[in-house]
């Protein structure tokens, strides 16, 4: 009478079954072509970023991971003009698998970051090491998606505009009027007819009216808004490279204030 004293039992199929699943993906993984994983990125200048779709989280910079061969990875970005209480950023790096008809997922995300810059102009810079605690790329059954990780943004003030100064000049035809505004007309050197003088806009019988022009020492204003660069390079280490890696996300800032912010949540809006 046959038995199943010799049968294996369940558990231990499993565990070989992923086993085998896990040599067959070892045998698919790419030649390390060089010492570490390299992420390429291209942008370096600090880009001013808007308010994007209600401020969901919305990228600064994209790097391909696909194939990855490392579980962390180390960053480096700059900030510009981010101005206390004007224009501050929360910051985060997230992982994404995309696939299907530009179908998006986000695998895993850091704890954010909340830069509050500085009460003057100040170019900042970050360099953050995140274990990103996604499956390295070539062992997902599923061969046809990509990967990247993501530097992320959304503004926790801002942006603020700056009130453009503005100058106010009186314009009055000589023909029309003969009145000599307060303290004299200075003459137009285009236009013989015309003079202009800063005048009380009360002034009697001057009925032409005031004429508001921007201060040409104010020609370019703030617009209110922070630059992040994209990431200057975004790299995968060992842990022994990168020991102060974490799944929340560790880095230092300089270039103003900057502290924690949220736990990592991969169920945030983004794009």
């Amino acid at each position: 009478m046959p038995t199943n004293a010799n049968s294996l039992p369940p558990s231990l199929l499993t565990e070989l079954g992923d086993i085998k699943r896990r040599l067959n993906a070892i045998e698919r993984a790419p030649d390390v072509l060089a010492k570490f994983d390299r992420y390429p990125t291209t942008e370096w200048a600090a880009i001013g970023r808007g308010k994007v779709s209600g401020n969901a989280w919305s990228s600064c910079g994209i790097a391909n991971v696909t194939g990855l061969v490392y579980d962390r990875i180390e960053a480096k970005f700059i900030t510009d003009r981010i101005i206390t209480g004007k224009a501050e950023a929360e910051l985060r790096f997230a992982s994404f698998r995309h696939f299907g008809n530009a179908q998006k997922e986000c695998l895993s995300a850091s704890r954010s970051v909340i830069v509050r810059g500085s009460a003057t102009r100040q170019i900042g810079t970050c360099i953050f090491q995140w274990v990103h605690g996604i499956p390295f790329g070539w062992d997902y059954e599923d061969g046809d998606a990509t990967y990247t990780i993501e530097l992320q943004h959304r503004y926790v003030k801002g942006p603020t505009a700056d009130v453009p100064d503005r100058r106010q000049l009186f314009a009055f035809n000589k023909a029309v009027s003969t009145n000599a505004p307060d303290g004299g007309a200075l003459a137009m050197p285009n236009n013989a007819d015309f003079a202009t003088a800063v005048v009380s806009q009360t002034r009697p019988g001057v009925s032409l009216g005031w004429v508001t022009v921007s201060d040409p020492s104010n020609l370019d204003p703030y617009d209110g808004s922070y630059n992040i660069s994209n990431m200057h390079y975004c790299v995968g280490l060992p842990a022994d490279r990168a020991p102060n890696a974490t799944t929340d996300g560790w880095g230092w800032y300089t270039g103003g204030v900057a502290e924690g912010g949220d736990a990592p949540n991969i169920d945030d809006p983004y794009l």
